[in-house]
């Protein structure tokens, strides 16, 4: 055990201390453990790909034994990686989100890819795409893990509602007002226009869309700026507009009783925002047929998504990595990303697998996953920061409320601010 290693620990129960998490300092007794424990979220769906893909590794590799680790979501996940980084046991292998990684890098708990990537014989940078790799540099210039996916927002869509309703069929560069218009005809006798959660990561490609910003400086953000930037608030009006003046997407009371992807997979509503992550349950779907489309354009804006991307990282402070990256380089390669491609969960970062039938093929749904490609050149990340995922957490909670009224509008949007603004500027270990 390394006095490098006992620092990052100390560090890490401090931040575990924050949120009642167990503590303790046990590195040396992850060293009797055989072989190597993945650990990630996903629903069931998502995690039979992954248990296909660890099987598939095991019988390439029948010298390592994969222990798989799922949790349900991503609070789940990072509750188990504060739990085990602070008692000294974390999993050798874990999946995490761009969004939310920059805390345990910040503390150097993750062990950084590029070396390891460097010296591979399996793996070369230019195969993997460049925005996908660049949200995990964490310091702006080494990878900290290596993202196995690539995926945006887009609009989920019923045709036959489209159709029945005499609405055109969304496309690429269709406008905000096409959008708003399509929500109003698809709303009524019980159903709704829109499904969208009320999100800093689903307000974002808006405010991007409408050339405005999120933050006062993407690199080294200070604050939100949701109100002073004209068109940052014109994209964040037209956002809630949809729930506090149109009425397109189901209310508080409606949404809290039923999920807009249940709506959207009963065949209530006419659209849904979501990312890749939803395709393996929209697959489940008879009754009528869907498809994805783009983002809308903002008026005079340009096209705009968000990043969605996981990560595998690599824990810091173990005596061997080996077996790890082995892992990796194999979940990263071909097969493993056609594993996973063709359950339907991720857009594979591999760029060989995206443009493969294995992730496109039309006879699966969604027959138009190009979009997801599409995308790529407009897609933008969200700030590499310790603290971001707090940032997000408490401004969605406050977003939420002012989109369903239950506060003013003007009160509401001045209140997330101020509130946010602090955790800006947390020290390293307190962005939990």
């Amino acid at each position: 055990m390394t006095r490098s290693w006992l620092r990052r620990c100390a560090g890490l129960v401090a931040a575990a201390l924050l949120v009642g998490a167990g503590v303790g300092c046990e590195a040396d007794e992850r060293q009797d453990r055989p072989g190597i424990t993945v650990v990630l979220f996903g629903d069931a769906e998502e995690v039979a790909g992954y248990r296909t893909l660890v099987a598939a590794f095991e019988q390439a590799h029948p010298d390592v034994e994969v222990t798989l680790s799922p949790v349900a979501t991503q609070d789940d996940l990072m509750a188990r990686l504060t739990s085990s980084f602070a008692g000294g046991r974390p999993p050798d292998v874990f999946l995490l989100n761009y969004r939310r990684y920059g805390q345990f890098a910040a503390q150097g708990a993750i062990e950084p890819v590029q070396s390891y990537l460097d010296a591979s014989t399996v793996l070369e940078e230019s195969d993997f795409s460049p925005r996908a790799l660049d949200a995990f540099r964490f310091d702006g210039a080494a990878l900290t893990c290596l993202p196995q996916n690539l995926s945006s927002l887009v609009v989920y869509y019923n045709a036959d509602l489209f159709r029945a309703a005499g609405v055109p069929l969304p496309k690429a560069g269709w406008t905000w007002t096409d959008f708003l218009s399509a929500a109003r005809a698809l709303t009524g006798d019980g159903r709704y226009g829109v499904g969208v959660q009320p999100s800093v990561a689903r307000l974002a490609p808006f405010v991007w869309s409408n050339r405005g910003e999120l933050v006062d400086d993407p690199e080294k953000p200070t604050a939100l700026t949701l109100r002073a930037d004209p068109a940052t608030r014109r994209a964040v009006d037209w956002f809630l507009d949809l729930q506090l003046t149109h009425r397109v997407v189901p209310p508080d009371a409606e949404e809290q009783s039923e999920s807009s992807e249940a709506r959207f997979l009963r065949g209530t509503l006419g659209m849904y925002l979501s990312s890749r992550v939803a395709v393996p349950t929209l697959r489940t779907i008879s009754g009528f047929g869907w498809d994805a489309a783009p983002l809308p354009v903002a008026p005079g804006g340009v096209p705009a998504s968000i990043l969605h991307s996981d990560a595998y990282c690599m824990s810091a402070g173990l005596p061997d990595h080996a077996q790890a990256w082995r892992f990796i380089e194999f979940a990263m390669g071909a097969t493993g990303q056609r594993t996973l491609a063709e359950s339907g969960r991720t857009v594979p970062s591999r760029l060989d697998v995206a443009n493969s039938p294995a992730f496109l093929d039309p006879g699966k749904p969604p027959r138009s996953s190009k979009v997801f490609l599409d995308a790529e050149p407009h897609l933008r990340a969200t700030p590499r920061t310790a603290t971001w995922a707090r940032v997000e957490r408490e401004a969605d909670t406050l977003l939420e409320e002012v989109f369903y009224g239950r506060v003013d509008r003007e009160e509401g949007l001045r209140r997330l601010e101020e509130t946010v603004r602090p955790l800006f500027a947390l020290p390293v270990g307190q962005g939990k």
